[in-house]
């Protein structure tokens, strides 16, 4: 499973940049800038982690699923929990520390580097549109310490890896074009639903 972690993240700064052209006119660089180094420090805090326990893969899967609820949970803040979002602002030290909490998670989980940006961002009440298309940036830039940490500890199978980046390279451009025409809402349910299935799948394939 640790290897798998690896695959994923090799594909991520690639796909991450695809997205990112196709929606630069949204993305925020001062938000983004805060999340990059948030999210690098986080990345490393939650690999180091991540292959501490590299061992248990029925550990890994339940923390996948936890993280997973947890992103989901953040995604929907503003409809479960209007009145605690409702003062929350995007400011440089809740971006900060948010986006490092995020990657400990995702490096934990072995997720996506900023597959928690989106649902944080929302909840500080940050456009969905500008929140993925920041997200996106970022993600190229924490994904990449991501890569070093996984090559320089042998966990990275670099043929796999390249095979996975075709078919992803082709997702990322079709996903960022749909998201586009999209509106906010039905991109929050979309991705909730992506989330849920997919830390359903990973929990239940490993127990099973």
């Amino acid at each position: 499973m640790i290897s798998a972690y690896g695959i994923n993240i090799l594909t991520l700064p690639i796909t991450a940049s695809i997205g990112a052209a196709s929606q630069r006119k949204n993305i925020d660089y001062r938000l983004g800038l805060y999340m990059v180094l948030g999210g690098s420090l986080g990345t490393v805090i939650g690999t180091f982690i991540a292959f501490s326990i590299a061992t248990s893969e029925i550990l890994l899967a339940i923390v996948f699923f936890l993280a997973s609820i947890t992103a989901v949970v953040a995604l929907n803040l503003k409809r479960i929990a209007p009145e605690t979002t409702d003062g929350l602002v995007a400011s440089r030290e809740s971006v900060s520390i948010g986006t490092c909490t995020c990657n400990v998670l995702t490096g934990i989980r072995g997720g996506s580097e900023g597959s928690l940006f989106v649902p944080l961002l929302t909840a500080l009440n940050v456009d969905t549109h500008r929140a993925i298309a920041t997200s996106l940036f970022a993600a190229v830039f924490t994904a990449t310490v991501g890569i070093f940490m996984y090559w320089s500890n042998g966990y990275l199978l670099i043929p796999e890896g390249l095979a996975v980046v075709i078919g992803s390279v082709v997702g990322a451009r079709l996903g960022s074009r749909v998201s586009l025409k999209t509106r906010s809402r039905v991109l929050e349910l979309g991705l909730t639903a992506v989330i849920l299935v997919l830390a359903f799948i990973t929990l239940l394939t490993t127990l099973a």
